[in-house]
């Protein structure tokens, strides 16, 4: 039998996961992809419903994400590789692998990069600006922050982040970085933390942050074409599933299942997005925003 090891404390608490595996329909000798490993706790799930036969590829394209997964989970049925998932075809055709019984995108920031204050993700670090989950990339959040401008800034809070005040924000990024670059994710999200006095659950920032964050990688562009090849490569009755965490995000979701399902290639599973219960938001805070979409391959 395939060891599998988990050293619980590593792994992260997966979003709506008995939902998750509900829409995979999992089949013990079945191919599976999560196309965004993070923490490999979905995974784990996966490989607990998989037999001798299954196998399961993880993906993602932050290093990290790989080998903290390898630290938790040996197992011979699993392959981890790194690769943004957009390349989903090419990664699993480079394996061997012509077709998949499904596959599971959960998009965003993972908590590995978050809690990880010298990533640059969190408002809460004093580090430099960065935000790259492929640390391979040029492009980094101090980049965005310093060098685009004042339109494209706006541009940017609005459609990724649905930020009301992007306006004011952009405005205030040029000013104060013509007295100086703004380095830090505490600089930031403090200039807009002076800007926001709103009292809310989320910080202030959250909204700008996630904006910068999915500009630095180029998160939509990568879903449509990670959508795309993800539906290439399943086989007739395989699944997908989505967890989006942004409006955006589950927009592109929606439209791709309605587009498929006009030309006859999926079936809608969920009719609207399904929601983390109460319960589960009260366990896991990060799950508040989460949307689960699925589909079946015709």
């Amino acid at each position: 039998m395939p060891l599998l090891s988990m050293e619980s404390k590593k792994i992260h608490i997966p979003v709506m996961v008995e939902e998750v595996i509900q829409i995979l329909n999992i089949k013990e000798d079945g191919v599976y992809v999560d196309a965004t490993l993070g923490c490999g706790g979905h995974s784990l799930e996966i490989l607990k419903r998989l037999g001798s036969m299954g196998r399961l590829i993880g993906l993602d394209r932050d290093e990290r994400a790989i080998e903290c997964v390898r630290e938790v989970i040996n197992d011979e049925r699993v392959v981890l590789k790194k690769v943004g998932f957009s390349r989903i075809k090419q990664a699993l055709n480079e394996m061997g692998i012509e077709e998949i019984d499904g596959v599971l995108f959960d998009l965003g920031v993972s908590m590995l990069q978050l809690k990880d204050l010298s990533r640059g993700f969190s408002f809460h670090s004093d580090e430099m600006l960065d935000m790259r989950m492929d640390q391979s990339t040029l492009l980094t959040a101090w980049d965005v922050v310093n060098k685009y401008p004042e339109y494209k800034l706006i541009q940017i809070l609005k459609d990724y982040g649905d930020e009301p005040f992007a306006r004011r924000i952009a405005r205030e990024i040029i000013r104060q970085r013509q007295k100086k670059t703004i380095d830090t994710c505490r600089e930031l999200a403090d200039l807009v933390k002076a800007i926001i006095h709103k009292k809310a659950k989320i910080h202030p920032a959250t909204q700008v942050f996630q904006a910068i964050r999915m500009e630095v990688n180029r998160e939509i562009d990568e879903l449509r074409e990670g959508l795309i090849n993800s539906l290439n490569m399943l086989k007739k009755g395989g699944r997908i599933c989505i967890i989006s965490y942004h409006s955006g995000e589950d927009r592109v979701v929606k439209n791709f299942f309605k587009e498929e399902g006009k030309k006859g290639n999926i079936l809608i599973i969920t009719k609207k997005p399904i929601f983390p219960s109460l319960e589960e938001i009260a366990k896991n805070p990060s799950a508040r925003s989460a949307r689960l979409r699925g589909g079946e391959k015709l």
